[in-house]
This record gives structure tokens, sequence and C-alpha cells, in this order.
């Protein structure tokens, strides 16, 4: 169980560090349990896939609170960016996605626009971005591993479905390092 955060209207957020707490007692406590020796080679990991996690890769620390998907903060810079970029289907035909707040892109533009000092580390490599399996994945190996799957990364608005890669050029359109993504 963990805390939603709702520090103004539309605003919707969750505490990395305490999700992460979460998973380390819910396995403890699964393992406890265990009434035969075992050994885990493998695990399954649910999440919000549009949920946005940014943190510094030599501290762990997060850089904010997750913004969650069903967070609203974005709809005025998506507009914007629909202006400039011509229309809410600007990245369609790439993603399968209309350019919406709903969507991890325009959260993370939103922490590397106003968060102090992460469009700086970001730039420098020392910033890290992922839903929340990455932000797992890469405590779960101590930061070993910043991966995801194509299922996640497809709900960032930043992957071409044909190539199932990131899209250099939306990246280049809305300012983001490549550096950052899993």
């Amino acid at each position: 169980e963990h805390t939603q955060h709702y520090p103004t209207p539309g605003y919707v957020e969750h505490d990395p560090l305490e999700i992460w707490k979460n998973v380390q007692i819910c396995l403890s406590e699964a393992l406890r349990k265990c009434t035969v020796e075992v050994q885990v080679v493998s695990i399954g990991i649910t999440n919000q896939r549009e949920t946005c996690v940014v943190w510094n890769k030599r501290t762990g620390a997060p850089y904010h609170h997750a913004i969650v998907w069903n967070d609203t903060r974005t709809t005025k810079l998506c507009e914007q960016l629909a202006d400039r970029l011509g229309g809410k289907d600007c990245f369609r035909a790439t993603t399968g996605l209309p350019l919406a707040s709903y969507f991890s892109a325009t959260k993370l533009l939103y922490l590397l626009e106003t968060v102090e000092g992460l469009r700086q580390d970001a730039e420098a490599g020392e910033a890290l971005f992922g839903t929340v399996d990455s932000w797992l994945l890469w405590r779960l190996t101590h930061g070993a591993v910043h991966a995801t799957d194509v299922t996640n990364a497809a709900r960032t608005l930043l992957m071409d479905l044909r190539t199932l890669r990131y899209a250099d050029a939306i990246l280049q359109q809305l300012g983001i390092p490549r550096a950052m993504l899993p």
C-alpha cells in the first residue's frame, strides 16, 4: 500500500521511495513465509505504465515525487506543443498515441523544465527516467540495470512502434536527453 499525494487540484503524485520501501517489505515478507529454502530466479513487476519517475543515477534519490498517469498538470503544455508541432496527432504515426497529459513524455518534459538542476543533470548523463517498473528494476539490481520492456516504453509517447526503439526525432523535438531513458 502506498500514499497518493494531491498537492493541488489535478496533480497526483506518489513518493518513489515509499513505493520502493513497500516492495522491500513485500519481498521480505514473502520470503520469510517460505517454509522451504528458495532461490529467487525471477520477479514479475506490474505497474502504472504512464507514471513517471526521475532519479539521480549516482545517489538513487528521486528528483521529485512520481507523477501519476492521471495527473493533468501538463494539459496546457500539451496544448502548447500541439500548436507548435501541428496538432495533437503530431506523433500518432510514430507512436500510435495522441499528444496528451496521460502519457509519460509530457510529465518528463514538465519535470525537466521545472525541477531545479534536473535538466543539467540529465544533459550530463546523471539523471534517469522511467516508469515504475524501471525504477524498481534499477533499485532491485542496485543500479546495475536501467531497463523497461516495449509494452511500458510504448506508453511514454517516445517509442516508434515500427522499430520498437525510442524515436530520436521526438526526443529532439521535445528536448529530452536520450541517455535518461531505460
